[in-house]
């Protein structure tokens, strides 16, 4: 080594975030690594052309986090991914998946097996350029928020803390409406969620899940398959009945508007809200406008705080707001806006979040305040 590269050597940044990038396509592979070590943040400390190679050079590379393909020669992406969350289960996995329904429903099986998130491929967008923009703009934040690398959820510019309703002890709202908001590690929450909850809970549960278009469909197929609950993706006109569930789809936001006696689901292509469409904050604004007091709104593990205002307005509205604990959420944004701005009456666990839902929708949960 030459005095000028041992300088250069010595005086390189020591990166805080070191990442593997696993596609059988090298054009990819060079794609998402030029992508990455644009940002002074990241470095790729390794690449891998499938999982075989990847799962050996994981031990030597140590990597923070893993940009893992799902169609691979010789060991595939799910394989590597179970193989892996055997020896690493707490190494940060984020799928690169295909926009295409068989792409969809292997990320959803990735996302289930134990990937902390994932990001759709670019496709259609013009030129090597776009294509790396996309791919910053995409797994960058991601990449951060998983390795800890983000701010700590604290809300800003807050001027007033929410005014919460008064109630009469032990007589809380009924509920009429289960409003639920969720992003970064979703999918396995909502799989554990709707596990767990009856199929005589009694009253319609609507879901924002931050995904595109295809993903949204399947996975309202797959919690359909996974749950007492009727589950399916939502369409304009739709009348919400009880124990029936609604996923907003990709792209499009989710809002409820009432018809006399009943409610019908509404999905528009307004501008996207929180650079998100469909948007929590769209959802529960407009339940706290249908049904005041009788929203139970819950929301879970996501990056951002996308559903903090919506549960400014369900609390104001007099509804009630749950949020999921930092210990359990992939990434704690969302609820963690929430929490901290002091609008969720409880902040539990997952595995205690469809018990806590049932109690409300039976009205077995004391009111805030009450003994």
């Amino acid at each position: 080594m030459t005095s000028s590269s041992f300088s250069a050597y010595r005086q390189a940044p020591v990166p805080s975030i070191t990442v593997l990038v696993v596609d059988d396509s090298v054009v990819v592979r060079r794609l998402v690594s030029d992508s990455l070590e644009a940002d002074a943040d990241l470095r790729v400390v390794a690449t891998a052309a499938n999982g075989k190679i990847a799962l050996a050079r994981v031990p030597q590379a140590n990597p923070d986090v893993v940009i893992l393909d799902l169609e691979m020669p010789e060991l595939d992406g799910l394989e590597t991914l179970s193989l892996l969350r055997a020896s690493r289960p707490r190494l940060p996995v984020i799928m690169f998946s295909t926009l295409t329904e068989r792409g969809a429903a292997a990320t959803l099986e990735a996302l289930a097996r134990g990937a902390s998130d994932y990001v759709a491929k670019p496709a259609n967008v013009g030129g090597v350029q776009e294509a790396m923009a996309r791919i910053r703009d995409q797994l960058i934040p991601r990449i951060k928020a998983l390795c800890g690398r983000v701010p700590p959820a604290r809300p800003i510019a807050i001027t007033a803390p929410a005014v919460v309703p008064q109630r009469r002890e032990g007589l809380p709202a009924a509920v009429e409406l289960v409003a639920v908001g969720v992003s970064t590690g979703g999918p396995a929450a909502l799989e554990r969620l709707f596990g767990d909850l009856p199929g005589d809970l009694g009253v319609p549960v609507v879901v924002v899940q931050h995904m595109p278009p295809v993903f949204t469909d399947m996975l309202a197929r797959r919690l359909d398959a996974r749950s007492a609950l009727a589950v399916a993706e939502a369409r304009s006109g739709v009348v919400l009945a009880a124990n029936e569930a609604w996923i907003a789809p990709g792209d499009f936001h989710l809002s409820l508007e009432r018809h006399g006696e009943t409610v019908a689901l509404r999905t528009t292509s307004d501008p996207p809200e929180n650079s998100c469409r469909p948007a929590v904050d769209v959802l529960f604004r407009s339940a706290a406008h249908v049904y005041g007091p009788g929203v139970l709104a819950v929301v879970m593990t996501g990056m951002g705080q996308d559903g903090w205002r919506g549960a400014e307005h369900v609390v104001e509205a007099g509804g009630t707001v749950l949020a999921q604990d930092e210990a359990s959420s992939v990434v704690w944004g969302m609820p963690g806006y929430v929490a901290s701005a002091g609008l969720a009456e409880r902040v539990l666990p997952l595995d205690q979040l469809a018990a806590a839902v049932v109690r409300r929708a039976r009205r077995r949960e004391p009111a805030r305040g009450a003994s």
